[in-house]
């Protein structure tokens, strides 16, 4: 029988192997040249001798060690192998591992990246990273409830991160249906929760939405006395109505001014990863207004990439707070309009006072998907002529305001 000194005390001499120690009921202790010692228990299953690790020495005292030797005898007696229980449950302990809800949601952002764009990707990580891994990310997935779930949401609610709440909620679904579809869990808990978390103030983009407003900011612009490219990008927001971000970052090889069009590359566009790589380019076609403000520019910024180049340095296009920063100087608040409202200023305004053009003519120029059958198959060139007569219309309606002519509802030449 061991004692404790006498397993603190083994040593192996230089000139042997190993030395062992003998316990009782097979237990023994294995000492190394190199002074390690590991505990182990010698048995017989079906007529092989066999051993079984329980550890080193000193973390597995002698006392535990003898306690784990009588565990394994159990094992042995009730006609199991211990050694194969001891594999058996290493194979369940990294499936649990593999179980948990950050492993596959993980495992999922990981088939999904290709789909998606870079930035939306990252940014799906973050917040999982942050809101929902430290409090469920150890769980296995088919162990958490509607009521845990909505438990970790309230967290984020609490700081008054509703529109997150509501995002994360969309995203934990995301990983509950791919664990279902991989066998990890048996049902997604997260339509559960529809009601439960506060709901989303949906706030439209500010925008100036009567022709009388529409005028005062038309002559505003003409009028305003700062960089001459913020002048123009202020005036094609509103003779183009296009996004943002694709007004900051035209560049003169998108255009074609004598057909008096601009084509945005399909990978500038607000789309899916397929349809930046697969699909077709955004044709602008550009009114006599347009390409004038446009042809104004080339003396000043045509010897580089950007129309508008940023004001810093002109490798990078104009700064995405610029337009908007030029509307507050011209005394127009955050919540009367925004550059992204031009968008809608447009839409509201030829809907309501130039009829006779269609709405899928108004659109097929905002660039918004399809809705319907066919979806975004639906081959949007046929609209050409439509809204190139369509946006000489707008800018000519434009001009009317901003000169002060009577505002009446004018005849669409696209009627």
């Amino acid at each position: 029988m061991l004692t404790d000194p006498a397993c603190k005390n083994a040593y192996c001499p230089p000139d042997k192997t190993r030395v062992r120690l003998t316990d009782s009921g097979g237990l023994y202790l294995e000492v190394a040249p190199n002074g390690s010692k590991r505990w182990f228990w010698k048995y017989y299953f079906a007529d092989k001798e066999k051993r079984l690790a329980l550890g080193s020495y000193p973390t597995v005292s002698l006392k535990a060690a003898r306690t784990a030797r009588d565990d394994a005898r159990k094992v042995q007696q009730s006609g199991t192998d211990p050694a194969l229980r001891r594999q058996l449950e290493k194979l369940g302990n990294k499936a649990e591992q593999a179980n948990t809800f950050e492993a596959v949601a993980r495992e999922y952002h990981s088939t999904r990246k290709g789909a998606v764009s870079p930035l939306y990707s990252a940014r799906w990580l973050e917040r999982m990273e942050k809101d929902l891994f430290p409090w469920l990310g150890t769980l296995p997935l088919a162990g958490i409830t509607a009521p845990l779930l909505l438990q970790v949401l309230r967290r984020v609610e609490s700081r008054q991160a509703i529109e997150t709440a509501h995002t994360l909620r969309q995203a934990a679904g995301q990983v509950f249906r791919y664990g279902i579809a991989t066998g990890r869990c048996e049902r997604n808990p997260a339509p559960d929760l529809n009601g439960a978390l506060k709901p989303v103030v949906v706030k439209h983009m500010s925008a100036v939405l009567e022709p009388e407003k529409a005028g005062a900011l038309m002559r505003s612009m003409a009028e305003y006395a700062g960089q001459p490219a913020t002048r123009a990008a202020l005036q094609l927001s509103a003779l183009l109505f296009q996004r943002p971000a694709n007004i900051r970052m035209m560049e003169w090889v998108e255009l074609d001014l004598e057909a008096a069009l601009w084509t945005i590359p399909a990978a500038k566009m607000k789309r899916t990863v397929h349809g930046k790589t697969n699909g077709r380019p955004h044709m602008v076609p550009l009114s006599t207004q347009a390409v004038a403000v446009i042809k104004d520019m080339q003396p000043l910024t045509g010897h580089g990439k950007f129309v508008f180049p940023s004001l810093i340095t002109g490798e990078r296009p104009l700064s995405e707070n610029t337009v908007n920063t030029a509307l507050r100087r011209m005394g127009y608040g955050k919540e009367e309009m925004s550059a992204h409202g031009f968008r809608s200023m447009a839409r509201t305004i030829m809907a309501e006072r130039l009829p006779g053009i269609p709405v899928d003519v108004i659109e097929a120029q905002l660039a918004h998907g399809k809705s319907g059958p066919l979806g975004m198959a639906y081959d949007r060139a046929e609209y050409m002529q439509q809204r190139r007569q369509m946006m000489q219309t707008w800018a000519d309606y434009l001009e009317q305001l901003r000169t002060g002519a009577k505002v009446i509802a004018m005849t669409s030449r696209a009627a």
